[in-house]
């Protein structure tokens, strides 16, 4: 007889490992209401909704309490009740009850706890004013009055993905989630990654909605609008609309975008295929020349940004390459005027993407085309599921439709980038083509698939060897990051994706409380690019041709290179204190930072920022620039200088002579 059990409501449940009663007794198939609990997370245990009673030892949180052999638990007593009512109609008293115009209103555990209680009133008076709502960040939008305080985006972004950029502030009835110094979210460490909205239970974090913008221009009969779609949303939207988890809805939504308005509906996944011809280029000619490496992709801006903010020193290794998104942008606005002949400020072009960080990346002035954004709306999956339920449109009712031509088509290496590792995958199945100058027929490297948190594939390409890594979760690139520069790692080639599992599971997708749901997703991704006939991006002829008619002829010429790739900018030093050394009265002047690390003696930045000052005063440019000192406290172990010119960075490594000679080039560049 198995001795490693206990009960639960009268029913013997084994005891296999679970951490805490919580998980024995939902194994036992009984759903206990919680808020803080999440199985990714520590445990918090604030909530107070999982209580139950353990014959001979009274009301536990059960979260927090590790079973043992033998105990006697019942989770459902009148006192048991009565708690949990309670606990919900004091949350509710001090929550924002506006639950019809919520965008969480269909999918709140508050709402949904309330109801399953049975709470019907609100018998407490709300003591706590309302506070503003947060609307500052391009990507989210964070309403304090709707918090309940479980901590769940507190503990997933300092323990999953190690920014850090939200914390508890006050004690007592005065307790509230807040940024650093209670700033807005846009002013601090923030990479938009959207984790924070995913496991909030409320709708107190939530995406930013931006569909009035695209109703507007779909209204407007002047305007054509264009719309991408991204390959992750095609593998969770149709959840909402009944089909199985996972199930590509490609085609159905091709049909209902078309029903909607849009003009033309074409597929991120083309633009995936030309991402991997830019980066597997830029990936052997690092190789061939003995450029710097490793070499890391630049498909993901919640990653683009934490590498900014917290490692510039990487930015270097960082592919050039535009995202897919941006690439796409930047196509459309080239070819589309001239192929449909519409004046340019007449197309709108729109893209719905898994990531609330793509509405950030879209908006960065640098991606822009004659002042126009290249990409002028980014819907979430989310905000697509809102449109179309307020049209009335019903997905699976919609037959199926083909995204239009040219910019519809594409390989099964361009869908598979949805997934953790699938970027990898595509862009091997490219170099190892081009590297060994033979026909690739085996196209899968499953080596890079799957939720691990680091996956690592060593390949011999005749006389190269390649290795490669591949994290999905931005603790899990801090973790790699750290290890390369401890000499504990080397790569040549690295995948990152901030959100864990990939964009399958990003910040905009909808919400699951299926724990496979990330898998579920990825293998919908891998068989639709069993089903393409088309597996290397390589094989893209429509890539190709716009190669011969648009951007020089090839991957990797200068016309490709000036609209298709990018520069990053050095962010490290906004959060760093700072005092003005030099100031200028140019309307818009030129900003210089130099850092000097205060844990650093005799730091060189500090002569470095006297050179810079002193040449600047020589060549008479003193009135058209700002030039800032950034005093950090992160040590420079290796003597390496944070310096930026406007928003490029200007070096991390070098002699200071090495380094002041390419801050006067940068300076002399911009300024000329």
């Amino acid at each position: 007889m198995n001795t490693n059990t206990l009960t639960v409501n009268n029913k013997v449940v084994e005891i296999a490992g679970e951490r805490n009663l919580l998980e024995v007794i939902r194994k036992a198939g009984i759903d206990i209401p919680t808020f803080c609990y999440h199985s990714e997370l520590s445990i918090y245990g604030a909530c107070r909704l999982c209580l139950v009673e353990v014959q001979g030892r009274g009301i536990m949180a059960s979260c927090s309490t590790a079973p043992e052999p033998g105990m006697v638990v019942h989770t459902d007593t009148k006192p048991l009740r009565e708690m949990r009512k309670i606990n919900i109609e004091l949350l509710l008293a001090n929550h924002d009850r506006e639950c019809p115009t919520c965008s969480r209103s269909a999918n709140c555990a508050l709402q949904d706890i309330a109801r399953k209680l049975g709470v019907t009133e609100v018998r407490y008076k709300q003591l706590v004013k309302n506070l503003p709502i947060d609307k500052s960040s391009p990507s989210l939008v964070r309403n304090p009055n709707k918090c309940v305080l479980c901590g769940d985006c507190v503990r997933v972004c300092r323990e999953v993905q190690t920014v850090g950029a939200l914390d508890f502030a006050n004690r007592g009835a005065n307790a509230r989630v807040v940024p650093a110094f209670d700033q807005d979210l846009a002013q601090v460490e923030c990479v938009n990654c959207g984790q924070c909205a995913a496991v909030c239970p409320t709708g107190a974090i939530v995406p930013k909605f931006d569909c009035d913008k695209v109703w507007e221009a779909i209204y407007d009969p002047e305007k054509i609008v264009v719309v991408q779609v991204a390959p992750a949303v095609r593998v969770a939207l149709g959840e909402k609309f009944g089909f199985a988890q996972g199930e590509n809805v490609a085609r159905q939504m091709v049909s209902a975008l078309k029903l909607m308005g849009f003009d033309y509906v074409y597929d991120t996944c083309y633009a995936a295929d030309m991402t991997i011809f830019e980066e597997g280029t830029e990936l052997i000619d690092r190789i061939t020349n003995k450029k710097v490496m490793p070499m890391f992709t630049s498909c993901c801006p919640g990653w683009i940004k934490f590498v900014e903010t917290f490692y510039p020193e990487f930015l270097p290794n960082v592919s050039s390459t535009r995202s897919p998104q941006q690439i796409f942008g930047s196509v459309m606005r080239k070819t589309l005027p001239e192929a449909l002949k519409v004046k340019p400020e007449n197309i709108v072009t729109v893209s719905i993407m898994p990531c609330t960080a793509k509405k950030f990346e879209a908006q960065l002035p640098k991606f822009a085309t004659n002042g126009r954004p290249d990409v002028d709306v980014v819907l979430t999956t989310v905000e697509l599921e809102h449109m179309l339920e307020s049209m009335g449109i019903n997905l699976k009712e919609q037959p199926p439709e083909a995204f239009d031509m040219p910019l519809g088509f594409s390989t099964g290496g361009g869908v598979i980038f949805g997934a953790t590792g699938g970027v990898m995958e595509a862009a091997l199945r490219f170099a190892v083509e081009k590297i060994s100058g033979e026909p690739l027929n085996q196209v899968d490297f499953k080596e890079v698939r799957g939720l691990g948190k680091r996956k690592e594939a060593e390949l011999n390409i005749k006389d190269t060897k390649l290795k490669v890594a591949v994290v999905h979760g931005l603790g899990n690139a801090r973790s790699l990051l750290e290890d390369i520069k401890a000499g504990k790692a080397h790569y040549d080639f690295i995948e990152v994706m901030a959100c864990p599992g990939g964009c399958v599971a990003g910040g905009g997708q909808p919400i699951s409380r299926e724990s496979n749901f990330r898998s579920a997703r990825a293998a919908g991704l891998y068989h639709t690019d069993k089903e393409r006939q088309l597996q290397k991006p390589q094989d893209n002829y429509w890539v190709e041709r716009c190669y011969a008619e648009s951007f020089g002829g090839h991957a990797g010429s200068h016309e490709a290179h000036e609209k298709l790739h990018t520069n990053y900018h050095n962010r490290s030093q906004i959060f760093d204190a700072k005092s003005v050394i030099l100031q200028g009265n140019a309307e818009n002047p030129l900003v210089i930072c130099v850092t000097i690390c205060t844990k650093q003696e005799n730091c060189p930045g500090q002569k470095l920022l006297a050179q810079v000052a002193d040449f600047l005063k020589k060549e008479d440019l003193a009135e058209k620039v700002t030039l800032m000192a950034a005093f950090s406290s992160r040590p420079e172990e290796d003597g390496t200088l944070a310096v930026s010119v406007g928003d490029e960075l200007i070096a991390r490594s070098g002699t200071p002579e090495e380094i002041l000679a390419s801050v006067k080039t940068a300076i002399k560049k911009v300024l000329k």
